[in-house]
């Protein structure tokens, strides 16, 4: 009894070490811009193991030097109630919760009416169903800079107190500045004036409204939209990101 106690203590002392840790990097923020997230940490890794050198392109600038255009895009695309909302969105956690049990629900169902006669080799493997996130730009955020890309209880409950620690110390201005200069916008493009002078040859200042939706519907593929530039998909959604722009706030 007394070591399963001790034991207790020591996890309740680890967890509280970590989240000083967290805190006081959130902090050094304020004044310090982070010189790299544990994306782009993890990805620099994968980045040489694949090309055997680094391809890499990512600059800071400050939020001033960001378009107004683009700020107001990622906002329309990602978050619409960033400036509004305390960082987590619950009804949209809800509705996301909701839709990831009847995707399971459904992958189950599939799994049983694969024949029982068929033996493992001509059996097809059931994908488990994609999972639908609710997740805020301040959750982004607070996982990209900080966290790894497992998918756990765990790490998800974290996730939640780093967003929540992120909204407490820092303003919308800065949390949305932050995200802009680390977010990932193709293989080893990092921040909006990498991928403003990679895409458009020009500074992530001078980005006009088509050019700012184009970017901000790249963002949960920018891999993918790197390399399928003239998807329809991508030409229709940001047409709507437009339509949309104005009823985006940005702070």
């Amino acid at each position: 009894m007394k070591e399963a106690r001790q034991l207790f203590l020591l996890f309740l002392a680890s967890v509280f070490t970590l989240q000083f840790f967290f805190l006081t990097k959130i902090c050094l923020m304020l004044v310090v811009p982070p010189q790299s997230s544990a994306f782009q940490r993890s990805e620099t890794w994968r980045i040489i193991e694949k090309y055997k050198s680094l391809k890499w392109q990512h600059s800071w600038v400050d939020y001033s030097e960001i378009s107004t255009n683009l700020k107001r895009a990622v906002i329309a695309a990602e978050d619409g109630d960033f400036i509004y909302h305390d960082g987590i969105e619950w009804d949209a956690i809800e509705q996301a919760w909701s839709k990831n049990s009847k995707a399971q629900e459904l992958a189950e169902l599939r799994a049983k009416r694969n024949p029982i006669t068929m033996n493992k080799s001509q059996q097809k493997p059931v994908k488990p169903p994609k999972v639908i996130g609710g997740s805020t730009i301040s959750q982004q955020l607070a996982k990209n800079i900080f966290l790894s890309g497992e998918r756990t209880l765990f790490r998800k409950g974290q996730e939640f107190a780093l967003t929540l620690l992120i909204e407490l110390f820092l303003s919308k201005q800065k949390i949305l500045e932050i995200y802009l200069n680390n977010v990932e916008w193709g293989e080893g493009i990092f921040g909006a004036e990498a991928a403003a002078q990679h895409y458009f040859k020009k500074s992530a200042k001078q980005l006009n409204v088509y050019e700012s939706a184009r970017l901000a519907v790249m963002l949960p593929r920018p891999k993918f939209y790197e390399k399928n530039s003239s998807s329809a998909y991508l030409a229709s959604r940001a047409s709507t990101i437009v339509a949309r722009l104005s009823d985006a706030e940005a702070p």
